[in-house]
């Protein structure tokens, strides 16, 4: 029952800008956090972005620091990644993923193992 939904993928020139959404469903709880991760193709996933329910704490991966944001909208279940200053290297799939139960020992960097549900997936391509 729970679904996560990804949305906002595109082709756009470097330096342009994307804004992902991730709208969630199928569960009710305060300890919980979203991530977005991407992936090339034959390599692992790399986590890019986190946001805790509980205390809205957030995480950015060195590679986007200063060129992505996330942000949630409560309201509308969704959790948002803006994506500016886009780059040729930012060319992924880029999943959202739910960790339920959360519990103090984990960290703010998003760790795979930690996540229990995901969505498909939204192609993000870079390129002139």
């Amino acid at each position: 029952q729970v679904q996560l939904v990804e949305s906002g993928g595109g082709l756009v020139q470097p330096g342009d800008s994307l804004r992902l959404s991730c709208t969630y469903s199928g569960f009710t709880r305060e300890s919980y956090a979203i991530a977005w991760f991407r992936q090339a193709p034959g390599k692992e996933r790399e986590a890019v972005s986190c946001i805790v329910n509980s205390d809205g704490s957030t995480y950015l991966s060195d590679s986007v620091k200063g060129r992505f944001t996330i942000s949630s909208d409560k309201a509308k279940k969704t959790v948002y990644l803006q994506m500016n200053s886009l780059k040729p290297e930012d060319t992924e799939v880029y999943y959202c993923a739910v960790s339920l139960n959360r519990h103090q020992a984990m960290g703010i960097i998003p760790l795979l193992e930690e996540y229990d549900y995901w969505g498909q997936g939204t192609q993000v391509t870079v390129s002139s």
